[in-house]
């Protein structure tokens, strides 16, 4: 499929999910529960189960994780030097430095396999098993600090960091489950994207964003200009696989998590904000996630 197109089946999902939450009956307390299943059960079955699937070499996904890595500390580092500018509400950077640095694992997931079969689902896998605990640490920190909330207990309770660390230690554990466990997890887990994406599109809504226009902006610039960039250097610099190149530049290029207006909310920030900030980066991905491949693939032939 080309570019421009990959990420359409995934975004017409999201449209789907955004008309149903709002022109039938199936409103937002449906999807509340939706988004509460996907979170608790079948995102965490889907994570694990694809990361158990294909044994992973340290020394040989070294510069894949290396640089999904380095581009999450790059955003984190940018979004919160954003506090220091003049006039940044504390509580709006508070709520919105998270949209900088995390990404939406649904269409991470979704959109690897279609770059690169399952060998691709594999790796946006590790990389989620890597970068969701790292992305989570970082989106709590500045709400505790402002909220004057602990955050240690929610993460040891996050079912996604749960997951994905059992997942990944069990894989270079060598552990394998039955296949009929494997089996019944991997059906769990494969309605996981679908609902997941039309859960997005159920929560998008614009927002508060005159609230704080250049903040809002600042935090979009990196998510979606500055850390693809990032990503095409490095992937071009360490000579990657072309496969395991548009990974990389894919998950650097992806929309904000929708999961952001949940965490904002539930410590205390300010979720209109956030929601505007994630249906924003949504919508912006959606030319910007393709371009960015499209580049890569222009830069790769030089």
């Amino acid at each position: 499929m080309h570019d421009a197109l990959l990420l359409l089946p995934d975004f017409l999902l999201i449209l789907c999910g955004f008309a149903v939450c709002r022109f039938t009956p199936l409103n937002r307390s449906v999807w509340d529960g939706a988004e509460r299943l996907v979170y608790t059960v079948l995102f965490p079955a889907l994570l694990f189960t694809s990361i158990l699937r294909h044994p992973l070499s340290p020394v040989s996904m070294l510069p894949l994780a290396g640089s999904s890595v380095a581009v999450v500390l790059c955003g984190i580092v940018l979004a919160f030097a954003l506090r220091l500018g003049p006039g940044v509400d504390a509580r709006l950077h508070a709520s919105g430095a998270q949209t900088a640095f995390r990404f939406n694992s649904y269409v991470a997931l979704a959109l690897s396999e279609r770059i690169a079969g399952a060998q691709g689902l594999a790796w946006m896998a590790l990389i989620v098993s890597l970068c969701v605990p790292l992305c989570n640490i970082a989106a709590v920190w500045p709400l505790a600090r402002h909220g004057g909330h602990g955050f240690l207990a929610q993460l040891l309770r996050n079912p996604l960091i749960l997951a994905t660390g059992a997942g990944l230690l069990c894989n270079l554990l060598g552990i394998r489950l039955p296949d009929m466990a494997m089996a019944t997890l991997s059906r769990i887990g494969s309605a996981a994207l679908p609902i997941g994406l039309m859960a997005v599109g159920a929560g998008l809504q614009f927002g508060a964003l005159r609230e704080g226009p250049g903040l809002a902006g600042a935090l979009m610039v990196i998510r979606h200009a500055l850390l693809p960039l990032l990503a095409i250097g490095m992937v071009l610099g360490l000579d990657m696989p072309p496969a395991q190149q548009a990974v990389v530049v894919a998950f650097a290029a992806m929309p904000t998590a929708s999961s952001a207006y949940v965490l904002a909310v539930r410590m205390g920030g300010h979720g209109g904000y956030v929601a505007g900030l994630v249906t924003v980066s949504t919508l912006i991905g959606m030319l910007g996630l393709p371009l960015s491949l499209m580049a890569l693939s222009a830069l790769r032939g030089f």
